[in-house]
């Protein structure tokens, strides 16, 4: 069930404090939802609340289970939520025998085993026919070098999300964003020419719009998306082919 109308929808959105979930609130806001705002950082959302004159900040870490139960007790006393969005996320781009162990670890618990938490929640949280919004990425639909662990991350989150909208209907409206190269503070750390890159503002506005329409999955800018999602049709002698001229 689409969300036609934001007006005083109750939408919590997990990664508030950057990004492209600080451009989402702003966006929905703008568009008459009632947020909740949540991040590890105290601070950038309390002044996201200051700037929007309304919003419930609630602090949490989506890695740790516990702290996703008090943040669910606490929305809770408030009541049931319209939509639950999730765009936290870790990226840390580089070679494979590049790679610390203690920061991938730290990139799957939240990547992974964070959005799963965080979907596990959904049930006791929607309204009947709410939404549960997970964001995948286009790095997700094929192995790209100097990405792979971001990328296997956000591989397995699409398989996840997939089984979601199955198991969570039609209770629940599971969605999925996957997002092509978008200006945050991650993105930033590429040291390459991003194709087809936009602003987060932009990307929040294809966001709510995507989610006002009855379809599974938003992908932008679809100059790029569509080319991966037939790069990943393709046999691997040729795609393979294409993606080692990525790696240098």
């Amino acid at each position: 069930m689409s969300i036609v109308d934001f007006k005083d929808k109750r939408i919590w959105i997990m990664g508030a404090s950057s990004g492209i979930g600080q451009a989402l609130a702003r966006e929905l806001a703008a568009r008459g939802a009632r947020l909740v705002l949540s991040a590890r950082s105290v601070e950038p959302l309390d002044a996201l609340k200051a700037e929007l004159g309304q919003g419930e900040v609630v602090p949490c870490d989506v890695s740790d289970p516990e702290s996703l139960d008090d943040a669910r007790g606490e929305i809770l006393t408030h009541g049931p939520l319209d939509a639950m969005i999730i765009t936290a996320a870790l990226y840390d781009p580089g070679r494979v025998d590049e790679i610390e162990r203690d920061a991938a670890r730290k990139l799957l618990e939240v990547n992974l085993l964070g959005t799963l938490w965080f979907a596990q929640a959904a049930p006791g949280l929607l309204r009947e026919g709410g939404q549960l919004v997970i964001f995948g990425s286009v790095a997700g639909i094929f192995g790209l070098p100097k990405g792979q662990l971001y990328s296997a991350s956000k591989a397995a989150v699409i398989n996840l999300v997939e089984s979601l909208r199955v198991e969570y209907a039609p209770q629940i409206d599971v969605r999925l964003i996957s997002p092509g190269f978008v200006k945050t503070r991650l993105t930033e750390k590429n040291d390459f020419a991003m194709p087809f890159v936009i602003e987060a503002d932009e990307a929040a506005r294809r966001i709510a719009d995507g989610l006002a329409k009855d379809r599974f999955e938003t992908h932008f800018p679809r100059r790029l998306t569509w080319q991966l999602k037939l790069l990943k049709r393709l046999p691997y002698a040729l795609s393979l082919r294409l993606t080692k001229r990525m790696g240098g």
